[in-house]
């Protein structure tokens, strides 16, 4: 079974365009980087070429004696007993980060063979992209890969039930039927998460059990990750951030403190390893911002903030949530952080970059910048009691146009607040 991916888009956006660059795709690992540009290859190329740096050394050595791509380019050919031709071939970089060479030969590509369709991808490069000089700036185009959002997740789960998904237009109101089954769907991608290989594991076989496995293996693949890419960081503060933020997150209000991870623990000891997992696109990282205003960046508070997982699925089973608490609707200690986490990878996958806002005694869970610049404050809710002391002062003293409220409840449109389904997350535009 093939899953559609919603950045497929962007990939023959990039192949089309005239600015055409060398390509490189972002993304943690396992979120399907190199599935993606082998059924790129196949499905929009007349051929493609694949290149493994991790499974191939001897071709560093192309790019070790050679500055020239055309040059290199006759070199991998004859390596790949294949034509490699412009514009109709795709050549794949797998693993780039193994190969430094490689990766600056980017720019010779770009300056001197445009004609010719390269794109890469590899385990945490973006802590190699993060540094200065370790790539060609200005000479490639990036892509961000993320999990499965839950769109994806319900087109390779339910194409009938994506279908309706699809058509749900602003201020129409969702039938209960439906509603009941995207609620359920919800409750599902919560359990299992957007990682394509726990994915592909539900919709072929539906066994809970594997899910888990899955997941337990991919948590440690992760960890060996960390010792394994992370030059001059301490590999185990790395770990000690990663193993400590569903912890973070079960705080009433969730601010990432320092001394949570160890008795004593400094913000100078921590500060890289974090910055390492938000750059390998592990963490999602939500400043607070000082003021509701545009443009909320300017306003970054850079020493406040909250750290969520990439994947909800994997937050899940790092926090040991139950999945019958999940399907009974259970009221447990974690359920709005999993929420939370949930609407974050939503939003960051349809490209927001949400903050978040206090005044006085309260909180604003998240707010976002829309492109005609206004600032949308908005509340998660776990469950269907709505009822947010928060949001009223916020509306009392800040007076938005509109506000936003992901709940458990049906859509709702009064004009003044927005209640979105939390299944319907990744639409927020389409429906306030």
């Amino acid at each position: 079974m093939k899953i559609k991916r919603n950045v497929f888009s962007e990939l023959i956006k990039w192949k089309n365009s005239v600015r055409r660059k060398p390509l490189v795709l972002e993304g943690a690992r396992q979120v399907g980087k190199t599935w993606l540009l082998k059924e790129f290859g196949r499905s929009s190329f007349e051929n493609y070429v694949y290149f493994n740096f991790d499974e191939n050394d001897e071709l560093a050595e192309i790019f070790k004696k050679n500055k020239n791509a055309h040059r290199i380019i006759e070199r991998l050919s004859l390596i790949a007993s294949e034509a490699i031709k412009p514009e109709t071939t795709l050549i794949i970089f797998d693993e780039i980060q193994e190969c430094s060479d490689a990766l600056n030969a980017l720019k010779y590509f770009n300056e001197n063979a445009k004609e010719y369709c390269v794109a890469s991808a590899g385990s945490l490069l973006g802590t190699l992209l993060a540094q200065p000089k370790s790539y060609p700036v200005g000479q490639v185009n990036l892509i961000k890969v993320f999990p499965l959002s839950f769109d994806e997740f319900l087109r390779a789960s339910d194409e009938g039930l994506f279908a309706y998904y699809t058509k749900i237009q602003k201020n129409e109101p969702i039938e209960q039927i439906f509603h009941t089954r995207l609620t359920e769907m919800y409750q599902n991608y919560l359990i299992i998460g957007g990682l394509p290989e726990c994915v592909l594991s539900w919709v072929t076989d539906k066994d809970p059990k594997e899910i888990l496995r899955i997941q337990e293996a991919l948590v440690s693949i992760y960890e060996k990750d960390f010792a394994k890419h992370n030059g001059k960081v301490n590999a185990g503060r790395i770990l000690m951030v990663f193993r400590n933020i569903a912890s973070q997150l079960a705080k009433e209000n969730k601010k990432f403190i320092y001394g949570n991870i160890s008795s004593g623990a400094r913000a100078r000891e921590f500060e890289e390893a974090i910055e390492w997992l938000v750059s390998a696109g592990m963490v999602n990282r939500v400043y607070l911002v000082s003021k509701n205003e545009h443009p909320l960046k300017a306003f970054c508070d850079l020493s406040t903030f909250k750290l969520y997982l990439f994947d909800t699925g994997l937050l899940k089973f790092m926090a040991g949530v139950g999945n019958d608490s999940i399907v009974l609707d259970k009221d447990y200690q974690f359920k709005g952080a999993i929420a939370e986490n949930y609407v974050l990878q939503q939003l960051k996958a349809k490209s927001y970059e949400p903050h978040y806002f206090s005044f006085e005694r309260f909180e604003t869970d998240l707010l976002l910048q829309l492109e005609n610049e206004e600032i949308l404050p908005v509340e998660i809710k776990s469950g269907d009691n709505v009822k947010s002391a928060s949001m009223r002062a916020y509306k009392a003293k800040y007076s938005p146009k509109r506000v936003v409220r992901y709940s458990m409840l049906n859509y709702t449109n009064d004009g003044d607040t927005v209640n979105i389904p939390l299944y319907l997350a990744g639409r927020t535009l389409d429906l306030i």
